[in-house]
């Protein structure tokens, strides 16, 4: 297929299609990032009323140095946008899980910090979110596909400031 102008005038650059291992490669990227959310988050769901989102949310912050995390960096750990962490944060905080504060090294910045009641909430779950991760990841993989996983997903996982 030639490019074809578009209404500003620009020429576009020629789409290159997807050969056979391109697409199957692609399209068993696109099945995961469908299917784990949903088998993931259904028993947190179940157990204890918490979203995937909420429930990484919540472990990110537990695993940080003090319990504490800058907004920014969580919302990248947690894989959502600054605006949808804010609304779960929010919600943490209503609910006494989470305090937010100036980060006093650099007061553009917002901390989130984890209460003790919070933690109890992020500790109770977590064995939920392991049971479903070993059962629906893991388990189905070998030591070496395992391996090869956490490479691919170093290698996709890259911050939006840092795409060519």
């Amino acid at each position: 297929m030639a490019a074809t102008s578009t209404p500003s005038g620009d020429v576009p650059e020629e789409t290159l299609w997807l050969n056979p291992a391109e697409k199957e490669a692609w399209t068993g990227v696109a099945s995961l990032a469908l299917l784990l959310p949903g088998r993931l988050e259904s028993p947190l769901q179940q157990e204890h009323g918490l979203t995937l989102f909420e429930y990484m949310t919540l472990s990110h912050i537990s695993e940080a140095p003090d319990r504490r995390l800058r907004m920014s960096e969580l919302a990248y750990l947690a894989n959502g946008s600054l605006s949808r962490l804010s609304n779960v944060v929010k919600r943490f905080e209503q609910r006494g899980w989470v305090e937010r504060s100036p980060d006093p090294e650099d007061g553009r910045y917002t901390l989130a910090a984890l209460t003790d009641t919070g933690y109890e909430v992020v500790v109770a779950a977590a064995p939920t979110h392991v049971r479903a991760v070993r059962r629906f990841v893991l388990d189905p993989l070998t030591a070496a596909d395992q391996q090869a996983l956490a490479r691919i997903a170093a290698k996709l996982r890259v911050r939006p400031e840092d795409l060519p």
